[in-house]
């Protein structure tokens, strides 16, 4: 029996894996995250006893293992996911945080939510109807927020009777609808989460598939989010300066490293202000340190006095990014209230918050067909679209492309501080689908 000192020290050397699941209403996805933690023993006594208790006074003979996620008394009334419930679990291979989105089209800005630091993501698909129109509008959320690997896993094909033929053709048109999309790995994998065929254990009904059960390959994919390979950024949260005996001079500035590696002697460039300087010190937890590197919060010390506050970011003087009045993004707009042409709003770039306006909604885009919509004036909730945002101090933003930590920002209503907009800065997709810019050529759409 493995004891806590011995878990606690394979915690530490496995890997993390951030993964949301999605797909259309009723497709099982709660059932699949029930099933995977049932399995996987990652479910406490208390509460499977509390899932079989409510089972019961449902009239359900056997657990309903989606009420493991399901936990909002709405989402049990009417039987589907509305908010994005998280889950943790670990096995000896690798430690896992679990985004359970909702499938509705009324709550796509959750799956945006879930997916938005997910490294993989799977999306279920019942076997009966194949790929539906949430299927393919879930698969470009995916492709918008750069998620590196998807799953495609058809649910329910012990209601098809294991059939290998409507497995193929299912996994066929999504493959190459998302691929169309630059979703640069796709596996897909039959099961059936009611029964727990190919979710921990092998299916003993489907010889005819060779592949990975879900845990298997979710233990095994390559984990791609060494954020210590990406272009080192220091977004500056707080100025320290005891101004002590001790520690009369004393000028560090604080934060987490969104990116990258930063070392002693290393000349950086401070912006927006463009004032450039060199590391004079690395303070980490209470030590001095020569190198450093994300996601470490530290206090980096700089060999001159100049102005750094709130907000600057810091990033090397070979390679820092530029700085920039007018943001071009992508967007999904998840409030309430619309987003218009005009507009005044607050853009939130990591540490820094500045005054901005929309100056442009060029178009929005309809996920299901990838067909957009030139010059709507609008986003309402649920839409995704482009937009053009003036600010009135520069930003220094990466290209999301290059960097999901400092290419996404929010807008927020000036006025009571509500979320408006999650936005993605640059190009839309990874890849061009080819019919779609020959018939739109002048389309501010990068597909």
């Amino acid at each position: 029996m493995t004891t806590p000192t011995q878990l606690a020290e394979q915690l530490s050397t496995t890997t993390l894996l951030r993964f949301a699941t999605a797909g259309s209403v009723d497709d099982g996805k709660s059932t699949l995250v029930g099933r995977l933690l049932h399995d996987s023993k990652s479910v406490l006594t208390d509460q499977l006893e509390a899932v079989e208790h409510a089972s019961r006074n449902r009239g359900q003979e056997t657990p309903d293992l989606a009420l493991l996620t399901d936990g909002l008394r709405a989402e049990r009334e009417q039987g589907i996911t509305i908010d994005v419930a998280y889950r943790y679990f670990a096995t000896p291979r690798r430690r896992f945080i679990l985004a359970d989105t909702p499938g509705h089209v009324q709550y796509t800005r959750n799956m945006v939510t879930g997916a938005s630091t997910a490294e993989l993501a799977v999306v279920l698909v019942d076997a009966r109807n194949g790929v539906v129109e949430q299927t393919r509008r879930h698969a470009a959320v995916a492709a918008l927020l750069r998620v590196p690997h998807v799953v495609l896993a058809v649910n329910k094909m012990d209601l098809v009777d294991y059939a290998e033929p409507v497995f193929a053709a299912i996994a066929e048109e999504f493959t190459a609808y998302a691929a169309s999309l630059g979703v640069p790995e796709i596996t897909a994998i039959p099961i059936s989460a009611l029964a727990g065929d190919n979710v921990v254990e092998p299916s003993a009904h489907m010889d005819w598939y060779g592949g990975p059960t879900v845990l298997e390959h979710l233990e095994t994919v390559p984990v791609s989010h060494d954020l210590t390979a990406c272009h080192a950024r220091f977004p500056v949260q707080y100025v320290i300066r005891p101004q002590t005996a001790e520690h009369p001079d004393y000028r560090g500035y604080a934060g987490q490293i969104a990116a990258g590696v930063f070392r002693v002697g290393e000349p950086v460039t401070v912006l927006p202000s463009g004032r450039t300087s060199t590391i004079a010190g690395i303070d980490l937890l209470g030590d001095s340190v020569d190198i450093a590197w994300a996601p470490q919060s530290v206090t980096l010390r700089l060999a001159d006095d100049i102005d750094v506050s709130r907000g600057d970011l810091i990033a090397p003087a070979d390679d820092a990014p530029a700085v920039t009045q007018d943001v071009e993004a992508t967007v999904c707009h998840v409030a309430d209230q619309p987003l218009t042409v005009g507009q005044r709003v607050l853009l939130k770039h990591t540490t820094r918050t500045v005054k901005a306006i929309v100056k442009d909604i060029p178009s929005r885009l309809t996920l299901d067909d990838l067909s957009q919509h030139p010059a709507p004036g609008r986003l309402v909730a649920n839409d995704i679209g482009r937009v053009v945002v003036r600010t009135a101090e520069p930003l220094a933003l990466d290209a999301y492309a290059d960097s999901r930590r400092t290419g996404s920002f929010l807008l927020i209503d000036p006025a009571d501080g509500t979320t408006l907009t999650a936005g993605m800065a640059g190009a839309s997709f990874a890849a061009v689908t080819q019919d779609v810019a020959e018939a739109d050529d002048d389309a501010e759409w990068d597909f």
